[in-house]
């Protein structure tokens, strides 16, 4: 068991605010990687920190957990968080995600794969040429990326 779930048990559904990572890897094409989740939503990876890690620790986790890439250095481009990202989940769990956004160009190793868990498919796309369902939140991710990195 992780973390949220452990406070879950203590806390059950009440609102929470969690930390998290969100990633921008992005190869030498200029494409960025995305993920389709189980809900059929494509986004960059990314996800909670567990208890003791830090938000790069995290983020890293998560890449290669959900996409089978290893990432080395990763550039902060912002934190997100506010009213607008409150969740509901069909659960009843609710949240207020912070989300700590990086982006990387260092592909350090792994084959590009799909976890099965959370992701169903993953892959680089052209910047001009994302799938339309891309959750909302990763579309103002993916403006901020271009507009601090220069990436399309």
């Amino acid at each position: 068991m992780g973390y949220i779930e452990d406070l879950r048990k203590i806390v059950g559904s009440l609102p929470l605010i969690l930390v998290g990572t969100a990633v921008a890897v992005i190869n030498d094409n200029g494409e960025i990687l995305l993920q389709k989740r189980r809900d059929g939503v494509w986004g960059v990876p990314g996800g909670f920190l567990e208890l003791g890690e830090s938000t790069e620790e995290a983020g890293r986790r998560e890449v290669l957990e959900e996409t089978g890439i290893e990432v080395g250095k990763l550039d902060l481009v912002g934190v997100f968080s506010g009213k607008q990202h409150f969740v509901k989940l069909p659960n009843g769990d609710e949240f207020q995600p912070v989300t700590i956004a990086y982006v990387t160009k260092e592909i350090k190793g792994g084959i590009l794969k799909a976890d099965g868990n959370e992701t169903t498919e993953a892959k680089f796309f052209k910047l001009n040429e994302l799938p339309e369902e891309l959750n909302p939140l990763i579309k103002t991710l993916i403006k901020q990326y271009a507009l601090s990195f220069s990436l399309g």
